[in-house]
């Protein structure tokens, strides 16, 4: 069990976020699913930027790390000129480096730049943005707060 992030302060880190971001003004959103998805839905919604896509990375299967992640689901950006990448956290950075990787190869007239809520210093890639800087497990609300099924 790690440290759990509510909802009351997700809203507020949003607005932050979004304020911190602002000069980059991206015209185009990308989440890493899953875990960016509750937080790109938001920022697209505070921002109301309808150019929302996502991409599937894989690196925990529960919370057992793979070697690397897995990419799946690449959008289409050829329209873009400005990304911005969000995801939950930095944890080891893998999961960013790859899509950053991948991303530039694919599309380098695109400036991407990366947000998320954490960031790990021990992670290979600081996010161009981060709110929280921590060192523990995140329970997010997105993945406690709604399991409970009967």
């Amino acid at each position: 069990m790690g440290k759990y992030y509510d909802y009351p302060t997700f809203v507020n880190d949003v607005k932050t976020l979004v304020k911190k971001t602002k000069a980059f003004e991206p015209d185009t959103l990308l989440a890493i699913a899953r875990g960016g998805l509750t937080l790109a839905q938001a920022y697209a919604e505070a921002t109301d930027n309808r150019n929302l896509f996502t991409i599937n990375s894989i690196l925990y299967d529960g919370e057992v790390k793979r070697s690397h992640p897995k990419l799946i689901n690449l959008p289409e950006l050829s329209g873009a000129k400005k990304v911005l990448i969000l995801d939950d956290i930095a944890d080891s950075g893998q999961t960013l480096r790859a899509v950053l990787t991948v991303l530039q190869e694919r599309y380098p007239d695109i400036i991407f730049k990366s947000a998320t809520l954490f960031y790990k210093s021990s992670s290979c890639i600081e996010p161009d943005y981060w709110l929280h800087e921590t060192d523990e497990w995140i329970d997010f609300f997105w993945e406690k707060d709604f399991l409970e099924t009967e």
